[in-house]
């Protein structure tokens, strides 16, 4: 059994008694309608102390957290996501018991909440289709909620994402060997108004894992401009012209 707890959903705050009121009476609520299954909550957060970590330990339930985005975007390494999975349905498949699968995010964690919820629902085949999933996901919480944590819109990112996963074979595992990614180019649909004339000066940069040495971790790979002299400035074309 799958599920969320509907506080993720809303735009309001609770402080952090009736917060864990809160949390108590659905743990309860479980423990009474699923006596014979074991729970566990994977939580989406930021750094930092965690209230339900600690909450949920009391009552001896297993918490995986999770971070609730990647150098300041709503998305997570391909790698992390495998795992979640993996554990998800491990959890979920576990033979001769019906364990449940608690999804909760701490503030700030809604868009990556729905992002894995989405690339879960597909993993299982429980639902088809990658932007059909996501908005499905979404529409279970007002649009307000996703303004108020940021400016973005992480959709088309998120969608991207799920198609990666889709096409991958998880029969055969991630691949030993890195495999090396060229980026062709980058395409705005929309060019940001930050120089007060409609036009912007962007930079791009590439962080991941350099494959020709042995360091694991995530470092910027690539970053063409230094100087401002040398960043060509653009502006949005007419609609009429695009």
């Amino acid at each position: 059994m799958l599920a969320v707890f509907d506080c993720c959903f809303s735009t309001e705050t609770m402080d952090q008694f009736k917060y864990k009121n809160y949390l108590d009476s659905i743990v309860l609520q479980l423990r009474e309608q699923f006596a014979d299954s074991s729970l566990m909550v994977l939580n989406f957060r930021d750094e930092g102390k965690s209230l339900v970590s600690g909450l949920f330990s009391l009552y001896r339930i297993t918490v995986k957290d999770y971070p609730c985005q990647y150098l300041g975007c709503p998305l997570l390494p391909l790698d992390i996501i495998i795992h979640f999975l993996r554990l998800s349905e491990r959890w979920l498949m576990f033979e001769g018991k019906q364990n449940i699968l608690l999804m909760h995010c701490e503030k700030g964690g809604w868009p990556v909440l729905a992002f894995m919820l989405a690339a879960l629902l597909l993993y299982r085949k429980q639902y088809n289709g990658e932007q059909r999933t996501l908005d499905m996901v979404y529409k279970q919480a007002p649009k307000e909620l996703l303004q108020m944590l940021t400016t973005l819109n992480p959709q088309p990112s998120h969608v991207r994402y799920l198609q990666y996963i889709c096409r991958m074979d998880y029969a055969l595992g991630l691949p030993t060997q890195p495999i090396p990614f060229t980026l062709d180019c980058v395409i705005l649909r929309g060019v940001p108004n930050f120089d007060g004339v409609g036009g912007c000066r962007p930079i791009v940069r590439v962080y991941g894992q350099d494959i020709l040495t042995l360091d694991r971790g995530r470092n910027a790979l690539a970053t063409p401009f230094k100087a401002k002299k040398h960043v060509r400035r653009y502006r949005q074309v007419p609609s009429s012209s695009a």
